[in-house]
């Protein structure tokens, strides 16, 4: 990218989809204003209600329960996985795919989605986004097969790509700058917590009556968004630019090519022509990715974002732990369910220490990061999350909750914790408000797309030692007892792995991400200032 370009990128500003900002209506009259602006080769048309000076009301409510219904969506599955794969006889690759096939759309597509609210309008994409959301919850309900389940989970991810990011535009163009938008902030970001823990009990307490009602009870949540977002939401339309389609295409199949070849690789065998041509062509079409996003107009990934080598750290980082994650969750629920014999509600009760340890850390780390090198920090957590899932890995089929499982849940939560809030500052320390949203955006793919692809490759390796005891595939319900516990070994080596995947995380962060306090203080007043600027050129 030139200078001319650069400058051009940073005059506009983004929102926390990672798209570009729209004009400012002025004064709260209810007129409807329009700024032009050369901005990526297109106009600036804003299309736009008064802003609310109230952040209570329907607005708030709808938008909340989007995020709200997202973050749930991505807890309950992980609970459900068992009696998924036993009821409709999934193997072990296809049983991963039901949770990567969901994360590969929804990170792959998220940038793109937050765009086409920009170019169409906000608020009817949103609804776009919902409705595909909902139509796809009772498709996956319904589903008797695994194809069926897994193209249904692929449409839910391509819905909320493009719901949730223009819920969170809709949440800056909605309320007015100042206090009443950081309250809506603010309230919009708690569903995330809020989510991360009701999942765990709403999810368990579902899948006890059936697997199924994880997916339906979204149809009333969908519908009641749906009649409530005519009324109550303004439309908005930021800058009409160039869509970047192709980037989003190559990323979301390239990344789509890798997952399989490594998830079918243990299955299906590392030579065979499949899984060879899935990982080869992953490799090309995601190399293709990175030469369109050099070329194209208005890019997803601008690469003048990463000449910051401390930042490229951090996104890597921000992979590495969303992979972390992702695995942890998925395996510890699998092996508390198929192997120490837990119900759904018992294994998401068991869960609930993790997401207290969690926030109480993150509340802690958020201060510290201000006086400490955050890189310290994430070290801190990632040797607490290496250690936590290293003593978990102990565990066999006679461990019981306290203190074999109560103990490194407790340890893997603080450590995430003591990571989460660092890096994600880290993502935008240093930068200027203009480029708040897009490096949110990337950081939250990255984390998605981190976590699909560990999936997959820890996975595969779980399956490979699982296989290599004496185990098989398929429904812990059909095993007997020497292939049980090969299947809890494959489940426990995945632990394994995941704790020498934190501590490669704490290597890269405590030699390669070295953002200082100040830096860190400059990012989060950037952020401020991009809430209170995201309707304003």
């Amino acid at each position: 990218m030139d200078a001319s370009s650069e400058a051009k990128y940073r005059h506009s500003d983004a929102d926390g989809s990672g798209s570009l900002k729209s004009a400012t209506l002025g004064p709260t009259q209810g007129r409807t204003d329009s700024a032009e602006a050369s901005v990526g080769g297109g106009s600036d048309l804003v299309i736009q209600k008064a802003a609310a000076t109230k952040v209570l009301g329907w607005a708030i409510v709808v938008l909340s329960a989007l995020q709200l219904m997202v973050v749930l969506d991505g807890t309950v599955v992980n609970l459900a996985l068992a009696r998924l794969q036993d009821d409709l006889a999934l193997s072990d690759s296809g049983r991963t795919w039901v949770v990567t096939s969901y994360a590969l759309a929804f990170g792959g597509l998220m940038l793109l989605g937050g765009r086409l609210g920009d170019t169409f309008g906000r608020k009817r994409m949103f609804m776009y986004g919902v409705a595909v959301f909902t139509v796809a919850s009772l498709i996956a309900g319904l589903a008797t097969t695994d194809i069926t389940l897994i193209a249904a989970r692929v449409l839910q991810g391509a819905g909320a790509a493009v719901a949730s990011p223009t819920a969170f535009a809709l949440v800056a163009t909605t309320f007015a700058p100042g206090p009443v938008r950081n309250q809506a902030f603010a309230i919009f970001a708690m569903m995330t917590g809020l989510g991360s823990v009701s999942g765990l009990l709403l999810g368990g307490a579902l899948t006890e009556i059936s697997w199924r009602w994880i997916f339906l009870v979204n149809l009333p949540v969908g519908a009641f968004i749906l009649f409530m977002a005519r009324t109550s939401l303004p439309e908005s339309q930021g800058p009409r630019r160039s869509l970047d389609v192709p980037g989003a295409i190559l990323a979301t199949t390239g990344c789509t090519a890798l997952v399989y070849g490594l998830q079918h690789g243990a299955e299906s065998g590392w030579n065979s022509a499949p899984v060879i041509l899935a990982l080869v062509l992953g490799v090309l079409l995601l190399t293709a990715f990175l030469a369109v996003e050099r070329t194209a107009e208005n890019p997803l990934l601008p690469f003048i974002l990463f000449r910051n080598r401390d930042r490229v750290a951090t996104f890597v980082a921000i992979m590495l732990a969303g992979a972390i994650t992702m695995c942890m969750a998925v395996f510890v629920a699998l092996f508390v369910q198929d192997v120490l014999l837990f119900s759904p509600l018992e294994a998401g009760l068991s869960f609930v220490p993790f997401a207290f340890a969690l926030g109480l850390t993150a509340q802690v780390a958020s201060k510290l990061a201000m006086r400490i090198q955050p890189r310290w920090l994430v070290a801190t957590g990632g040797l607490l999350v290496a250690a936590g899932l290293a003593y978990a890995s102990t565990m066999d089929q006679h461990s019981s909750y306290f203190p074999d499982l109560f103990v490194p849940i407790v340890m893997v939560g603080a450590g995430v914790g003591m990571s989460v809030v660092p890096l994600t500052l880290c993502a935008v320390a240093g930068v200027r408000s203009s480029e708040i949203g897009p490096l949110t955006a990337i950081a939250l793919v990255a984390q998605t797309l981190g976590g699909a692809l560990g999936l997959g490759a820890v996975g595969a390796l779980a399956t490979a030692r699982t296989l290599s005891l004496g185990g098989s595939t398929g429904p812990a319900s059909a095993m007997n007892e020497v292939q049980l516990v090969a299947l809890g070994e494959g489940y426990l080596f995945a632990l394994v792995i995941s704790s020498v995947i934190a501590l490669l995380l704490t290597v890269v962060v405590a030699i390669w991400m070295r953002f200082t306090p100040a830096e860190v203080a400059q990012g989060r007043a950037a952020q401020g200032s991009a809430q209170n600027e995201s309707t304003s050129l």
